[in-house]
């Protein structure tokens, strides 16, 4: 019962926090520091039930683990302060899956939820992008001309790895008289196929970060929270902070806008807990084509 408690929390402190996050573009310290708070609490209570200290301990060894990796994606740029704290909360809160649950993981679940985050991330950021590309039409003129001044490029790589292919499998032939030659030229356009749509997808999510990375605000209009596009990490900035750019007299400020992460943490969750590891998901689910 203690389990499913805490399980509980997770997604309620991590709804929450993904739900202002939409709202403001920051999370509140106290959302998971509460999580935090509980899962210490829960677990030693757990380890107290079992008679074990493991519980306990593991809850410390995957929170601290997920503080320091969310801390280190923090100081390289790409996470806000409040993503890596959400990390931590749900690793503190839930260090193993609970028992009542019977998926099938092939890591260990604090690494299946960890691989999950960045796997249910990548799609979400994907969606994200999409949504915010039907609102600015502006993205996808930018999108289309980088991509027809890369066509080119692209079109030559994929026309030299084709013939790379195709010369490959006429040498195998010669020498192997059983080589499955169009078999393996299928399979090997395919995965040129698929690198040149990751191709794409990727220049398509760069330009939507370069066309919202940035934005120009009157300074009356700057919040606690918004954070300054010459800020190296992260992190919005204080009411200490707010008050002394208000009295530089400057009439514009040029701020960043991320993507708001935070609700890919609650949707990893119910992903690993209902369907399992995502990678293996993938590669189980891309074999049907085979």
């Amino acid at each position: 019962m203690l389990e499913i408690i805490l399980l509980l929390v997770a997604f309620i402190g991590s709804g929450l926090a993904s739900i202002h996050d939409l709202k403001t573009t920051e999370i509140p310290d106290e959302i998971p520091y509460v999580m935090m708070g509980i899962g210490i609490v829960g677990n030693l209570i757990e380890s107290y039930l079992a008679w074990s200290y493991w519980p306990f301990l593991l809850s410390v060894i995957v929170g601290l683990s997920f503080l320091g990796i969310g801390f280190l994606m923090y100081f390289m740029g790409q996470w806000g302060g409040g993503d890596a704290k959400l990390l931590s909360g749900i690793g503190f809160l839930l260090p193993q899956l609970p028992p009542q649950f019977q998926v099938s993981l092939f890591f260990p679940f604090p690494v299946s939820f960890f691989f999950n985050v960045f796997f249910v991330g990548a799609i979400y950021m994907i969606v994200f992008a999409l949504a915010m590309a039907i609102i600015n039409k502006k993205i996808w003129t930018v999108f289309l001309n980088d991509l027809r001044a890369n066509s080119r490029t692209i079109l030559i790589l994929n026309s030299v790895l084709v013939a790379a292919l195709f010369l490959s499998a006429v040498i195998f032939t010669r020498y192997y008289q059983s080589f499955p030659v169009f078999d393996v030229m299928a399979f090997g356009i395919m995965i040129i196929l698929v690198f040149s749509g990751l191709f794409i997808l990727w220049k398509f999510i760069k330009t939507v970060e370069s066309v919202r990375s940035k934005k120009r605000i009157p300074t009356s209009e700057l919040k606690v929270g918004d954070v300054p596009v010459d800020y190296k990490i992260w992190e919005g900035i204080t009411e200490k902070e707010l008050k002394k750019i208000k009295r530089s007299k400057k009439k514009y400020i040029w701020i960043k806008e991320g993507v708001r992460f935070a609700p890919a943490f609650p949707i990893a969750l119910a992903f690993t807990i209902l369907v399992g590891d995502g990678i293996l998901w993938l590669i189980n689910f891309s074999s049907l084509f085979y």
